[in-house]
């Protein structure tokens, strides 16, 4: 076992003792035939059917309809590629060299398809409840931050809705970077509010693979700390 693999597994809370699952999760469509595309289609199930019982446990309340929309939240490829950056899982990945060249490695759709299928391969070496944890420990504080009276509407509206009955004014989003090749970037946004006649200002940032993700993210930012004053 290589430490890399090693700090992964650590990650993701379990060590595989069917090696060429973990492989072959991790293989890419580019590296071989043998690659994780089916691995994919079964951690997808293992995903909704887990955050499904996560939401349908935490929000008694709440009817299907709403719990489905708070699911597909939860399970859309933005939210699988955050988590997968916070694993680090893009320098794991097996990838062709045309994939390598073109940033493949930090391609959220990539990201994404193998993180579940992690998912898909950890349900096949140790069965669904291995796998269901895994994704509990993954997901617990993005099901824990949900708040189902703001559910549908993204941080952006909900910011402007925060602002708009204390006499604020509108944020302002502004982009301050663009790192990586053309293929494969990173945005990094402000959003800066104003405080009326005052000349204090709250700026938070966000970044993501496209600049609506990264105004979300700094909208989101900039709500945290506006709740906490």
């Amino acid at each position: 076992m290589s430490a890399a693999s090693a700090q992964l597994e650590a990650r993701l809370g379990h060590s595989w003792r069917q090696r060429e699952l973990l492989n072959q999760a991790l293989t890419h469509r580019s590296f071989s035939a043998r690659n994780n595309e089916r691995l994919e289609f079964l951690g997808d199930g293992v995903l909704n059917c887990v955050i499904g019982l996560m939401l349908y446990q935490r929000f008694p309340e709440q009817p299907e309809g709403r719990l489905s929309r708070l699911r597909a939240n939860l399970v859309n490829q933005d939210s699988l590629h955050d988590i997968a950056l916070e694993l680090e899982l893009g320098r794991h990945l097996r990838l062709g060299e045309g994939e390598l060249k073109s940033g493949g490695a930090q391609r959220p759709s990539i990201l994404a398809d193998a993180l579940e299928s992690l998912l898909g391969a950890a349900m096949l070496d140790a069965g669904f409840d291995v796998a269901s944890g895994i994704v509990e420990r993954l997901f617990d504080a993005k099901v824990s931050a949900i708040d189902p009276a703001h559910q549908g509407k993204d941080a952006k509206t909900r910011l402007q809705e925060w602002l708009q009955p204390r006499r604020l004014g509108l944020p302002e989003y502004a982009l301050t970077q663009t790192a990586g090749q053309a293929h494969a970037q990173m945005f990094h946004v402000e959003c800066r509010i104003s405080f009326g006649a005052s000349t204090r200002k709250l700026i938070t940032h966000g970044h993501g693979p496209n600049r609506k993700t990264a105004e979300q993210m700094a909208a989101e930012a900039a709500l945290i700390e506006l709740e906490k004053t």
